[in-house]
Order: structure tokens, then C-alpha cells, then sequence
């Protein structure tokens, strides 16, 4: 049993997308982690800052490296971050004397902040394609029922005739847009975070800039002219680009789930969800599902704005908000584009 209706045992083949969850495991978030103390100590070896065997030492063990998990659990209680823990594990499957140079000049926030770019990179990218796949699929639609006859409704009343493809272009132009947000807010998420205790690299000197580029060119992530801890906007604008995928999704499965009532008849299911006690029913699940989806979004992206506002160079409080919130904000933008995939071939336009 979960508490997540997306790693439900049974809700999640309703509400999940194992294709986007998956970068929200531990074992994704780890392996991102590692990856950065890695391309760290190679940055700062190749610079001098710490010994080139170190940071072959580091990769080595990195390589073979699994994490005690259940000391990663009992340490986060204490520690409020799951990288001290995981820093002291590295350290220690690295072994003296190299082990000390692990996260040199890091800290905490580095490594989490990156692992979450690492792994917002590839999710954006699978929305991408799916929303491009989504628009191919209106226009599909749009050629074999647009010349169709609808029904307009304004206020939720009849208004008047107008042409299918007038309503299908209100579904599919908005996923155009929402995929040309997404190149706006992956440039805003796809940035090393490496900043040291304050955001200060005081650690580095002269050497923290070029420490940062070329840790960033190891990682495939951009470096930010300064660090940016306390600075969220980019997150939230991931959060509010993905909550408004949905919205725009639970806009088309609202128009679906009305065009298809049995008294209404514009829209005709040829696939749908069964009735324990009605056989004759063709329930609009998928559209229904969007319209869940849409909603449930719309609430989560305003803690989202709250997770905004940290006390001077750090909060704890609003940094933990973001953990609880940005992944099932994702996974539920993933969830409703792999639901609107597979119901947009089940729907037929009415000749009535």
C-alpha cells in the first residue's frame, strides 16, 4: 500500500508514468548526486585545487559505490538533507588519504540542486516529445473530422453550429505553446548549482568560476554567472509550465467527457471504462482522469510559489516544500500526456 496515488500498487495504472517517475526514485537521485561529486573532483584536479589521484580515487569508488540506504534514512532525520550522509559514505568508500577531497569546497545544496537539473532535463524533454507527439495526433484528428458539425457552448449552453475543427484547434494550439515554455524553462533549470557553504566559494579563491564552468561542461549543464540557492524562480517556473500541460489537458478532457454524454452525442468513445452494475456504460475515464489531473496540479503549483520565499541564503522549511511538491507536479504532467495519447485515437465525432 502507498500514500502516492502514483506508486499505488493498482492506482498508479490510472494516475502513474513509470517514464517520468523513474527520475524521481532514490536510485535516480543518488546516482545524480554521485555524478556531480565525481565531474566536481575532476574539475578541481584539472585545475589544481586538489590532487589528480584523488579524483581518480573518487571515480573508482564511485563506480563501485552502493549506498547504505537505511543510513542515508536515519542520517536525513537528523541532518534535514540526504547529502551529508551520502558525502560521508563517498568519503568513506574512497578511503584515506583521498577520501577527505570528496565535495571539496561543496556543499549540501550543490548536490542536490544539480541532481534535481540533471534529472529535469530528461523529463522536459520526454513532455517535449510527447506534446509534439499530442499535436500530431490533433491535426490527425483535425483532417479526418474537422469539416464536421458541433455544437458551440457558452456558459454551458447551446450558442451555435461551428466547424469540429474549431474546438480542435482550441486542444491542440495550447500544447503548441506550452512546448515553446518548455525551451524557456529547461534553459532556466539546466544550471550547475555550486556555490560552497554561502554561495561564496570561499574555498576555491581565484579558482571557483573556472571550477564551476568546467564542472558544468562535465555535467552537459550551464554555469550561472553566481550561484543561485535562495533564487527558485527557475523551479517554479518548471512547476507552473507543467501545471499549465495539464490545465490545458484537463480543458480537452472536459470537452470530452461533455461532447460524449449520451444526451449530448457529439463525441462517440470507442473505448472506455466499465460499470460494475451497468454494462451498457462507456465511462470517459481517460477525459475524466485529465480533468483530476488539471485540478490537482492547480493546487500543488501555488505551494510551489510558497517554496519561493527563503529566509536570507537558505531556508530548510521552503527547500523541503519543493521535495514534497515538484515531483508529483512532474509526474502528474507526465501522467496526463500519456493519458491524453492513448484516449485521443479512441474518439470519433458524431455524423448526427
Amino acid at each position: 500500500m502507498s500514500a502516492c496515488a502514483f506508486d499505488h500498487p493498482f492506482l498508479s495504472g490510472l494516475l502513474g508514468d513509470d517514464e517520468s517517475a523513474r527520475y524521481f526514485s532514490a536510485e535516480a537521485d543518488i546516482a545524480a548526486m554521485v555524478a556531480f561529486e565525481v565531474a566536481l573532483a575532476e574539475a578541481e584536479a584539472d585545475l589544481g585545487v586538489i590532487p589528480g589521484d584523488a579524483a581518480r580515487s573518487i571515480a573508482i569508488a564511485a563506480g563501485k559505490f552502493k549506498p547504505d540506504l537505511q543510513a542515508l534514512r536515519t542520517e536525513t532525520a537528523r541532518d534535514g538533507v540526504s547529502a551529508t550522509e551520502l558525502v560521508r559514505q563517498l568519503r568513506s568508500a574512497t578511503g584515506e588519504p583521498n577520501g577527505r577531497f570528496v565535495h571539496f569546497g561543496a556543499t549540501s545544496q550543490d548536490a542536490i540542486d544539480t541532481s534535481l537539473s540533471l534529472r529535469l532535463v530528461p523529463v522536459l524533454d520526454l513532455l517535449s516529445a510527447r506534446l509534439g507527439r499530442l499535436v500530431a495526433a490533433l491535426d490527425d484528428m483535425e483532417k479526418r473530422h474537422g469539416g464536421k458539425t458541433v455544437m458551440a457552448h457558452t456558459r454551458m449552453q447551446a450558442a451555435i453550429a461551428v466547424p469540429a475543427a474549431r474546438k480542435i484547434a482550441s486542444w491542440r494550439d495550447p500544447l503548441v505553446r506550452h512546448r515553446q515554455r518548455l525551451d524557456g524553462v529547461k534553459d532556466a533549470i539546466a544550471v550547475v548549482t555550486f556555490g560552497g557553504a554561502a554561495g561564496t566559494l570561499d574555498k576555491l579563491g581565484g579558482n571557483a568560476q573556472a571550477v564551476t564552468e568546467s564542472l558544468a561542461r562535465r555535467l552537459k549543464l550551464k554555469a550561472p554567472e553566481r550561484p543561485r540557492h535562495s533564487e527558485r524562480d527557475g523551479v517554479v517556473a518548471v512547476a507552473s509550465t507543467l501545471a499549465g500541460i495539464t490545465g490545458s489537458l484537463g480543458k480537452f478532457g472536459s470537452d470530452v467527457t461533455l461532447a460524449a454524454q449520451n444526451e449530448v452525442g457529439e463525441i462517440i468513445l470507442a473505448t472506455g471504462g466499465g460499470s460494475s452494475a451497468m454494462a451498457h456504460k462507456v465511462n470517459p475515464v481517460g477525459a475524466e482522469i485529465l480533468v483530476t489531473l488539471a485540478r490537482f496540479n492547480a493546487t500543488l503549483v501555488s505551494g510551489m510559489h510558497q517554496s519561493m520565499v527563503h529566509e536570507n541564503e537558505r531556508s530548510g522549511a521552503a527547500w523541503t516544500l519543493e521535495w514534497m511538491l515538484l515531483p508529483q507536479i512532474a509526474i502528474a504532467a507526465g501522467a496526463a500526456t500519456r493519458t491524453a495519447l492513448d484516449l485521443i485515437p479512441a474518439i470519433g465525432f458524431s455524423t448526427k
